[in-house]
């Protein structure tokens, strides 16, 4: 068989499935774990192949919808509902047990006093949804789960109706054969005491092991619910008590009148049956009823005419005896004191007859009887044959490691002791393995929640989840805090790993505006700086992290926005050579030109007189910088000579090239354009 491709999947983003639980007709159930709040579910999918078919995915979202609206303890709870990879789900109470059926296919016939309860906690879930209008419709062993606590709930509410309503859908009757009320059989308005008729053959089933109306096909048990006159139990099971029958066929009884009207009614019915005392006369009554074919004709009652009786004979006569022949015949004794002698001796024989009784009855009462071994049996069999055996039961409490719950553990005396009749036998009864309340491990470090786990016994079990809290902390836990399990269970933690990265969007070179809601829109936050840059005033220049980059949600991107060119001050180089003052202004990000003046002083030929832009000057880099330089000049050679025009140079110096022109004119500095 290939795997089934859902396991170890998450579903819907939410939900990891973690096994299947079971299939039916409509959909397949499998147990998950909820990503968000740290529990198991039993995840519902509705089958591929009614995907797409409307009346069932209606039936579906009806089942969603009706229970989700009932909040009580013997129903099942709906977490949520949806619809995500191509089909429909539904979250539920994931309920760590068994089916009934499946118990039922297990164990045989359920002890009356459990049966009781299983039909009692039924009832109470039937009867919230009574009273919420909403009929099951669909009551059987396999939509009744029985937890490792022992107790029910009801599920599968797909068929449910609020109210009356038909029991066709497209010209189907709907149901479960071996369940179905008569009027769900004519395909008839269904109410309430529908749902007690088919809780009236589970109850059977429970006490019998076997439902009251079977056949090859289900329109035969159809048929048979709404004609055939059901065997009461206790004919299938010698053990079942008159009263139980009673209730059994009252709740059974083909016209709903005749049934119970309402939950509560057989529940309080099942209480006295519970506690000891006779169900009530209307209860008999019903019971004669569908005996009796619920008011159909009943078979003629023969009676017999009296045989006629012969007035006896007369006594033969006899003629006197020969007393008679004596003239004086003798006196005659009385017999009073032979009647009184008799009496006597019949007192007396009497008197020792009852008194030989009750020493025989004392002797018996205080027979030693040897006590059975109950061991292992469950709860209520086991005072049923104690006390079968004429003896007082005591029931002591504890929990038990191997022992399942509802099952006795010990007796004392032990068994096979003897024991006078009338005497106490203490029993111990399993509460199941020991049970400790979960501790609150939100909020802490995955190393202390481990810690007070295991100091309670139970079994850490991490799972790592992306969340807004901070990291290596629990989220969430399963089961919750407070919850009684028991000891060695595994809990559930979910441990936070942070956010859950996403790559950052690039956004260089765009306007920090577009910038700034491009990342605030995928989930980060933003910072800003500005640094000077040749491109455009407000654009982004740069982004920290990169753009590209796997970030949680919620990081702080940096940008870093122009602000247009920068300014810095000019160096002043006067009183430097040309080469050095052109180093300082290359070194300063500045371009630079020499032009020359004459001087008259020697040591000043050759060094730089004066500088446009001065020293100091704010100006943007690769700003061109001239340099007056002084050339040394003979001022005596100059006045004995004819005045001749001198001839300057002026050299234009940059980072890689310097150029030297002669001027025809009388040398001047330019000034900084």
């Amino acid at each position: 068989m290939a795997p089934d491709p859902l396991i170890d999947k998450l579903f819907d983003h939410r939900y990891l499935i973690r096994r299947k639980l079971g299939s039916g007709g409509m959909a397949d159930v499998y147990l998950a774990d909820d990503q968000e709040l740290g529990r198991p579910v039993a995840l519902k999918l509705l089958n591929e192949r009614h995907a797409n078919d409307e009346q069932f995915v209606e039936r579906f979202r009806r089942e969603a919808q009706n229970a989700a609206g009932l909040n009580h303890p013997n129903i099942v709870s709906i977490f949520d509902r949806g619809q995500g990879e191509d089909t429909y789900y539904i979250a539920m109470e994931f309920l760590d047990g068994r089916t009934l059926k499946e118990l039922l296919v297990r164990n045989g016939p359920t002890p009356p006093q459990i049966a009781i309860d299983y039909a009692r906690q039924i009832l109470a879930g039937l009867g919230f949804a009574h009273r919420n209008s909403i009929v099951h419709r669909d009551i059987k062993p396999h939509n009744i789960v029985v937890g490792l606590d022992g107790r029910l709930k009801v599920t599968d509410f797909g068929i449910a109706r609020s109210g009356a309503s038909q029991m066709t859908e497209a010209g189907s009757i709907v149901g479960t054969a071996q369940y179905l009320s008569p009027e769900q059989a004519r395909g008839a308005p269904v109410d309430p005491r529908s749902d007690l008729y088919s809780l009236g053959i589970v109850l059977y089933e429970m006490l019998t092991g076997q439902v009251p109306f079977t056949g090859d096909a289900p329109v035969e048990i159809a048929m048979k619910h709404l004609s055939a006159i059901p065997e009461p139990p206790s004919k299938v099971n010698p053990n079942v008590p008159h009263d139980l029958d009673a209730i059994v066929m009252r709740a059974l009884a083909k016209d709903p009148e005749h049934r119970y009207q309402s939950a509560e009614e057989m529940d309080a019915d099942l209480a006295r049956v519970a506690r000891g005392a006779a169900v009530s006369h209307r209860t008999e009554d019903a019971m004669t009823q569908v005996l009796a074919g619920e008011g159909l004709a009943a078979a003629p009652t023969m009676i017999s005419r009296p045989r006629s009786v012969s007035a006896p004979a007369p006594p033969a006569y006899r003629p006197p005896g020969p007393y008679y022949e004596y003239e004086e015949p003798s006196r005659r004794r009385s017999f009073w004191p032979w009647l009184l002698g008799l009496l006597a001796i019949v007192i007396a024989a009497g008197a020792g007859y009852l008194l030989y009784e009750k020493i025989q009855n004392q002797v018996n009462t205080n027979k030693p009887v040897s006590i059975q071994d109950v061991r292992l049996e469950q709860q209520a069999g086991a005072v049923q044959q104690l006390k079968a055996e004429g003896f007082k039961v005591s029931v002591d409490h504890a929990t038990n490691d191997t022992v399942p719950a509802g099952e006795v553990i010990s007796q004392s005396p032990p068994q096979g002791t003897s024991a006078p009749k009338n005497s106490n036998v203490t029993i111990t009864v399993s509460t199941g393995k020991p049970k400790v309340s979960v501790q609150s491990v939100k909020g802490f470090t995955l190393t202390a929640a481990e810690s007070t786990l295991q100091n309670q016994g139970l079994v850490p079990d991490p799972h790592y989840i992306y969340s807004s809290s901070p990291s290596n902390t629990v989220t969430a836990q399963s089961p919750p805090a407070g919850a009684s399990v028991v000891v060695g269970s595994k809990v559930r933690i979910n441990i936070s790993k942070g956010l859950e990265p996403k790559p950052v969007p690039n956004v260089v070179a765009q306007p920090y505006t577009n910038a700034y809601s491009t990342l605030k829109c995928a989930g980060f936050n933003v910072t800003k700086t500005t640094v000077a840059s040749s491109q455009p005033v407000g654009q982004v220049v740069t982004e920290t992290p990169k753009g590209g980059s796997q970030e949680a949600v919620g990081t702080t991107i940096t940008l870093a926005v122009s602000n247009g060119p920068s300014v810095v001050q000019v160096p002043d180089v006067t009183g430097n050579t040309p080469a050095n003052a052109g180093a300082l202004l290359v070194a300063a990000g500045f371009r630079f030109t020499v032009q020359s003046v004459p001087v008259t002083d020697p040591t000043q030929g050759g060094i730089v007189q004066s500088q446009a832009p001065t020293g100091g000057t704010p100006a943007k880099p690769n700003t061109q910088v001239t340099l007056i330089v002084g050339q040394f000049t003979n001022q005596t050679s100059s006045s004995t000579t004819t005045s001749t025009t001198s001839t300057p140079t002026t050299t234009t110096t940059d980072t890689t090239t310097t150029t030297t022109t002669t001027p025809t004119t009388t040398p001047t500095t330019t000034p900084f354009p």
